[in-house]
């Protein structure tokens, strides 16, 4: 399915594998059985289904399968039960499973359409193995390796990568050529007073830009020089932005408790995602004690990266201990190439 057939209709998963058509709970089972039954990755990378001979967009909250129970099948493989009687024969041997940081199981069926284990379902897969470690496990008399949930990538933690995407690609892939449809719309109905604005990972500058033309001062930051100097050339007319070339992980000190918003926009999906932790914390440091956080995140499951994938429930567990949520929403008015992933948050620091 191309970015022109990407659905216009919208169906939701909520964190414990439950089906929502129009805020209301899917209750007929051969609906819920067929669009778990026909999930499938769009171009896009965000999730699509079919029924009744329309295709949706969905949008789950973790991932779009919950499996409810585990048990082993007669021939040794992994059965996994969901809502809606929807089930999976999976064979270890060709269906890996990977832990993440919170020792969650997740996997893919075959489809690449990704499953997490519910807390019940999980314990019932421990109790079924011959054994385990921090790092494997034994099924059916044979060891199996769980997965890092996250494929690294250890050129993400300097300029060089990032500069040579911006030398060698005129419009790199990135990049909107304007501010992102969610601050285009957000802006002017916020009606913020006039602010002092953090833009991390800033590239060409659109959003800082929009900041500007709305009156705000804007700081911003990119870990690329190029990307900093085709910003000044592209938005040289607004003076109140302060255009600076760093590493977010090691920001000026004297910029700390600065910032009454921070805008977050292809930074968090940007960096190594073992490092995200890091930027929450950065984003608590550089706002003032009433700071804010504004953000559009792309909730999508693409475990290598750039641009790395994330579920709402990974950045719910990662924002919560410092933030309060104000708004917290899934956008339906992107561009075909990003629809269908993009959540908007308004948080403010706790």
């Amino acid at each position: 399915m191309t970015y022109n057939e990407i659905p216009e209709l919208f169906l939701t998963i909520d964190e414990h594998g439950f089906i929502f058509k129009d805020d209301i709970k899917v209750s007929n089972p051969e609906m819920g059985f067929s669009i778990l039954e026909n999930l499938f990755l769009l171009e896009n990378n965000s999730i699509g289904s079919k029924w009744d001979e329309n295709n949706y967009i969905i949008e789950a909250f973790e991932s779009p399968l919950i499996a409810q129970s585990v048990s082993k099948t007669i021939d040794g493989d992994l059965h996994l039960q969901f809502h809606y009687d929807y089930s999976l024969i999976l064979p270890l041997k060709n269906f890996p499973l990977f832990l993440d940081e919170w020792d969650r199981i997740h996997g893919e069926n075959k489809n690449k359409v990704p499953f997490t284990l519910s807390r019940q379902a999980q314990e019932e897969f421990f109790d079924l193995l011959d054994g385990f470690s921090d790092d494997n496990f034994e099924w059916n008399g044979e060891k199996y390796d769980f997965h890092q949930y996250w494929e690294e990538h250890e050129f993400l933690n300097g300029a060089e990568w990032w500069n040579q995407v911006y030398e060698t690609e005129e419009n790199p892939r990135w990049n909107l050529a304007s501010p992102s449809e969610t601050l285009k719309d957000m802006l002017p109905r916020l009606k913020l007073p006039k602010s002092n604005i953090l833009v991390l990972g800033c590239g060409d500058g659109h959003d800082a830009a929009l900041f500007a033309q709305n009156g705000h001062l804007v700081t911003a930051i990119d870990i690329s020089p190029h990307a900093i100097e085709r910003a000044k050339k592209l938005h040289s007319e607004y003076k109140q932005i302060t255009w600076l070339q760093a590493d977010l992980f090691h920001l000026p000190q004297e910029l700390r408790g600065k910032f009454d918003f921070i805008y977050e926009y292809t930074c968090f999906c940007a960096i190594a995602p073992k490092r995200r932790n890091e930027l929450v914390q950065i984003w608590s440091q550089y706002l003032h004690e009433q700071g804010q956080l504004m953000g559009t995140f792309f909730c999508m499951p693409k475990r290598f990266g750039p641009p790395f994938g994330a579920t709402e429930w990974e950045l719910r567990k990662r924002l919560e201990k410092k933030f309060q949520f104000l708004f917290w929403g899934r956008w339906r008015k992107s561009l075909p190439r990003r629809q269908g992933r993009e959540l908007f948050v308004l948080a403010k620091l706790k």
